[in-house]
This record gives structure tokens, C-alpha cells and sequence, in this order.
């Protein structure tokens, strides 16, 4: 069984794809490594590859505030990553065999995280993890319960500034979100019951 520092340092050298030979950082996640609710993005796109860091641009900053008000918080109480971890060209959705080649990383991530609820932020993200079918529109803010662990596809915070219309179904999703948690990983509200696992 690898640690997460293994993992981490297996995943920073990767050549598994072509999408190595663009990038400038491999993005691997940020937030705490124990987190009981994990949020899983497509992946990086230009600001992440410069930064090293998920959802740092203009989505990012729209996410961090969509958390904090449902006192989450990236660095205290949430894991998020992306499927794959490096950026795709000009910001391009990743290729399914781009998607397998890395999907190995977020597995791992996945299994010494255990987190209880997973949130899959897009239609990428959504229909690799969740169904081959989702209907992003529609199914957004849903639960669907899978092995223990409650799953909820997300809209991705960049299609929301794009269509500012959806940004009050999306916030509607983090208060169910805030409930779900409340009910299946109130610890999460609670950072000094937290304590790092190995």
C-alpha cells in the first residue's frame, strides 16, 4: 500500500500521457489529506498549470467563495483535485485515454482520503465518476449513494460565469451539500476532530 507522500511524488514525475509534454506544474490536490468530502474537477487549466494548485483562476475564486458559505474551506475541511492532473491544451476537455492514464492517481487519492461525500464538479468530471449518461443540467444537486460513499454532480464553477443564470441553482446545490454533510460527516464542521491519519 502506498502513502500519500508516494503517491504524491509518483504522480509529480508522471509520463503516462502526452499531457506531460505541455505542462508546466502536475496539479495533485490541495486541502486536508483527511478530509471527510472531496471535490473532483476535470482538470487544470491555465492559472492551475502555473500555480501548481486546483481551481486558482476565475473559477476557483468563485468556488472558494461558494465554500465559504457553507463554512467550507479548501484549506481546512475539503480535498479538492481533478481527474487528470495535468492541463490540457488551450484548456480542451481531456481525452478518455488521457482520463485512464491518470485516473490511477485518484484512486489512490480516494482510498486514503475516505471521504463520505464525493462532489464531481462539471459534466467531465460527473460522467466519469458518476454515470456515462449524467445529464449535468438536470441531475446537478442530486445525491446517489455508491459503496458508503454519497456521490452529487456539481455545475462547474466556469460554466457558471459564463451563464451567470445558473449561478442560483448552483448555490442552491452547496446548501444541500451543507445538510448532506450535517447528516452523514458533521466532523467536518469541527476542525480539531481532524486529526491527520496515516
Amino acid at each position: 500500500m502506498s502513502t500519500w507522500q508516494e503517491i504524491e511524488e509518483k504522480c509529480l514525475r508522471c509520463t503516462n500521457c502526452r499531457l506531460c509534454e505541455s505542462r508546466k506544474n502536475v496539479v495533485f490536490g490541495v486541502g486536508k489529506p483527511n478530509a471527510r468530502v472531496m471535490f473532483i474537477g476535470e482538470g487544470p487549466g491555465e492559472q492551475e498549470d502555473i500555480k501548481g494548485e486546483p481551481f486558482v483562476g476565475r473559477a476557483g475564486q468563485l468556488l472558494d467563495k461558494m465554500l465559504y458559505a457553507v463554512d467550507l474551506d479548501r484549506h481546512k475541511n475539503v480535498y479538492i483535485t481533478n481527474i487528470v492532473k495535468c492541463r490540457p491544451p488551450k484548456n480542451r476537455d481531456p481525452q478518455e485515454d488521457e482520463q485512464e492514464s491518470c485516473i490511477g492517481y485518484l484512486r489512490e487519492q480516494t482510498r486514503l482520503i475516505r471521504p463520505k461525500i464525493i462532489v464531481t464538479l462539471g459534466r467531465i468530471a460527473g460522467m466519469k465518476l458518476i454515470k456515462p449518461d449524467l445529464r449535468i443540467t438536470r441531475e446537478h444537486g442530486t445525491f446517489l449513494e455508491r459503496k458508503g460513499v454519497w456521490m452529487m454532480p456539481m455545475l462547474h464553477p466556469a460554466a457558471l460565469l459564463r451563464n451567470q443564470s445558473q449561478m442560483e441553482g448552483a448555490f442552491h446545490d452547496f446548501l444541500i451539500l451543507r445538510e448532506k454533510i450535517k447528516e452523514v460527516c458533521p466532523e467536518t464542521y469541527d476542525s480539531e476532530e481532524l486529526g491527520i491519519r496515516n
